[in-house]
């Protein structure tokens, strides 16, 4: 059993907030009890995973994606409401952070799949959210396999580039319009989670691959990451939400 504040101290020190130009409030998001017991951790503040950490009795709840974004509508309706009456009606305190788990260099979404994945010469990428880095060099689909293999999820393809590669930045979700920044860099490949139309004739035009391996997919990497963590350091019960999102 921990204090919610000594929860967020930790969490603040080891992400860094202030250092990342968010479009979301990082860190304490709702507040519930001030002792913390049990936390589950998810991707998403979704209805779907709230109603799963109510269920499992957690005191506080830390994802990626949390509730409020700067561009949100005000008023507290819908699904809004009713994640906001179950997290109030049970005591249970939503931290979020959104960029600093991106881009931190220890358990963050990037550089820690970068290491993983056998990546050297790490380098921060795009606004040090992402990692770039260098491999020996191999066949493009042999690449492909393995990250499709490390992140358990399929990959939507643009083999724009060469045959043998042996560089690639990446940037975990949402970031497929830093393709560009990619193939100003030199790099061989870009990976990211998402794709859009665009990205296609871009790989192709600029001689660079492009995979996207799922915006969920990438980016359970560090909230699990961060949960190992908790439980390590500060001996607290975690729970980790399983809630399979395709996209």
């Amino acid at each position: 059993m921990i204090t919610l504040q000594a929860l967020f101290q930790f969490l603040e020190q080891l992400l860094s907030p202030q250092e990342f130009r968010d479009y979301c409030p990082n860190g304490i998001q709702v507040e519930g009890k001030g002792e913390v017991g049990r936390i589950a951790f998810a991707v998403s503040g979704s209805l779907a995973a709230i109603e799963a950490a109510a269920r499992t009795g957690a005191d506080a709840l830390i994802v990626h994606h949390g509730l409020f974004w700067n561009k949100d509508p005000y008023p507290i309706v819908g699904s809004k409401k009713k994640k906001l009456e179950i997290l109030l009606k049970e005591g249970i305190s939503l931290l979020a952070y959104h960029l600093p788990l991106d881009g931190q260099q220890e358990i963050g979404n990037n550089w820690k799949a970068a290491r993983e994945l056998g990546w050297r010469d790490l380098e921060p990428f795009y606004e040090n959210i992402g990692v770039a880095g260098r491999f020996a060099p191999v066949p493009v689909k042999e690449f492909q396999k393995k990250l499709e293999n490390y992140y358990g999820h399929m990959a939507h393809a643009a083999l724009g580039g060469k045959e043998m590669i042996a560089s690639a930045a990446l940037i975990s979700g949402g970031a497929h319009r830093q393709i560009l920044e990619a193939a100003d860099r030199g790099v061989d490949c870009f990976v990211t989670g998402s794709f859009d139309e665009p990205v296609w004739d871009i790989a192709h035009e600029r001689g660079i691959h492009f995979f996207a391996l799922g915006h969920y997919a990438t980016e359970r990497i560090g909230i699990l990451a961060l949960l190992e963590k908790v439980r390590s350091e500060l001996g607290v019960a975690c729970e980790w939400l399983e809630l399979p999102n395709p996209f």
